[in-house]
């Protein structure tokens, strides 16, 4: 049976959804990050089904959300997102080494995962992290200084106080350390899925897909490497995304 543990690591909040009859044995494992607004418990169908092929599967609160929120107001949010960001790639490193401390990831099998700014986190995380064996962005860009800007430009049009030019310089210093097309050699043939709907008006399609066609150019084994373009689809994943995000971990990550 499947079950799902309420934990704290470190302080980030995080379900653990595993099979409860290997609960205390090393098993591969997948830290999946949710999207910007959204919280931990909103990806546990994909969890479960993961956890169903024999995954552990960690679903943390980013910063500013779920039992992390503090009352934050949208705006305030907003202004965070890359702050968010860089701490999820952060809390990545702590949720590993405390399984490894534990000895329960089998096979040093770790993979990540994640959804809009948890993609983003999740292509952040492959430009630090060479621990990570597999890897898949849904609707998340890995042009991370071209996205943005594409933000600060949509910001820019409001009525709120304009963003302080030293301000958005040191952000764009700090983003271009994990930039994953700033830092494509960092892939080094791992597998990695991409899967973006055509008509998504919040994270550019084209981000994930021009990266893609160059970064495939750099891969040797052009199956390790993979895109799905799913025609008409919005800012929304759907299950056929969550079922061939499944596939994915299960052909690669064994």
């Amino acid at each position: 049976m499947i079950g799902i543990e309420k934990v704290k690591i470190a302080d980030i909040p995080c379900l653990i959804v595993e099979d409860n009859e290997v609960k205390n044995k090393p098993l591969p494992m997948i830290t999946y990050f949710h999207g910007f607004t959204s919280a931990k418990e909103h990806n546990l169908p994909i969890a479960f089904l993961l956890a169903e092929e024999g995954y552990r599967v960690i679903l943390p609160d980013s910063m500013l959300h779920g039992e992390r929120e503090k009352n934050t107001t949208f705006i305030k949010k907003q202004l965070a997102f890359w702050d968010i960001v860089m701490q999820n790639v952060a809390d990545l490193q702590t949720i590993h080494q405390y399984f490894q401390g534990k000895q329960l990831i089998k096979d040093d099998l770790f993979g990540v995962a994640g959804t809009s700014m948890g993609g983003i986190t999740t292509s952040a995380s492959l430009v630090k992290y060479p621990w990570i064996r597999v890897a898949a962005v849904l609707m998340g860009s890995p042009k991370l200084l071209d996205f943005a800007k594409v933000i600060i430009e949509e910001y820019e049009k409001t009525d709120h106080p304009p963003l302080p030019e030293e301000k958005i310089k040191t952000l764009l210093n700090d983003l271009e350390s994990i930039d994953l097309a700033k830092h494509m050699n960092r892939l080094k043939e791992r597998p990695l899925l991409f899967w973006h709907g055509d008509k998504d008006p919040v994270v550019p399609f084209e981000h994930s897909y021009t990266f893609y066609q160059a970064a495939r150019d750099m891969y040797k084994d052009k199956k390790q490497i993979h895109f799905i373009k799913e025609v008409g689809r919005d800012h929304k994943v759907s299950r056929f995304a969550i079922l061939e995000t499944v596939k994915w971990f299960k052909k690669h990550l064994r």
